[in-house]
């Protein structure tokens, strides 16, 4: 398998950023990391073994990034405005960064999204945010209500980033004709912690009309990485 080590300096954060790129054609996915991990984390838990078979056969090529979650929304020494700020930089690195790097070693316009934990909460966001450059959504373990985070504060970007409180009053057609287009795949376990905030989100993708998968397994699964390796092997891409 062809594994692929990037760094550059992403002007957006004022900071270098790192990324590993597995593969070299098929769908492309990126891979957000779980709270405060790092783009090495998907590899060494095993989640680019179990999908080994796809990316040798040229069906998927993985970037696996970095977030900035310890300067954003787990900074709690800075001002929850201050956190959105930070998070809103990362937002801009990804789409003017990552995104060109992706379309440029891949050749696709459009691209699918991933995670497990936190790490969904970033692609389900960014996948509703952007539905017209990431067109493929599957979430593992995922919890999507940003207020936790934010200490009580509120103003319209904290809105923006929190899909409990903007899908419900999303109408836009812009939007919502092309998160219909679009796949969406929620997995949770049965034990998760993070169940029922899974299955929230899928009842309110289903109020939009907006066409998914919700994944509730069975024999125990909980909210843990063995899980989300055989979930990734069977919903990715």
């Amino acid at each position: 398998m062809t594994r692929d080590y990037v760094k550059w300096h992403a002007h957006q954060l004022q900071r270098d950023m790192e990324l590993v790129v597995f593969g070299d054609a098929g769908v492309p996915f990126i891979v957000f990391p779980t709270s405060m991990g790092a783009f090495f984390e998907y590899e060494d838990r095993g989640m680019i073994g179990a999908l080994a078979d796809k990316i040798d056969a040229g069906a998927l090529q993985v970037f696996c990034i970095s977030t900035i979650d310890k300067d954003s929304f787990y900074a709690d020494n800075l001002h929850p405005r201050q956190r959105i700020e930070r998070y809103l930089a990362w937002e801009r690195y990804l789409l003017d960064d990552v995104v060109p790097f992706v379309r440029h070693r891949n050749g696709a316009r459009t691209m699918g999204v991933t995670g497990c934990s936190f790490g969904a909460f970033h692609a389900f966001v960014m996948a509703l945010r952007h539905p017209d450059v990431f067109t493929a959504c599957v979430t593992m373990g995922g919890a999507f209500d940003l207020k936790r985070f934010l200490d009580g504060y509120h103003d319209t970007d904290a809105y923006l980033l929190s899909p409990p409180d903007f899908l419900p009053q999303l109408h836009d057609p812009w939007f919502i004709d092309r998160c219909r287009a679009n796949k969406w795949v929620l997995v949770t376990g049965e034990n998760d912690i993070c169940r029922r905030q899974t299955e929230d989100a899928a009842a309110m993708l289903a109020a939009k009309d907006i066409p998914h998968s919700l994944h509730v397994w069975g024999h125990g699964s909980h909210h843990d990485w063995p899980e989300w390796v055989k979930m990734a092997k069977a919903y990715i891409p």
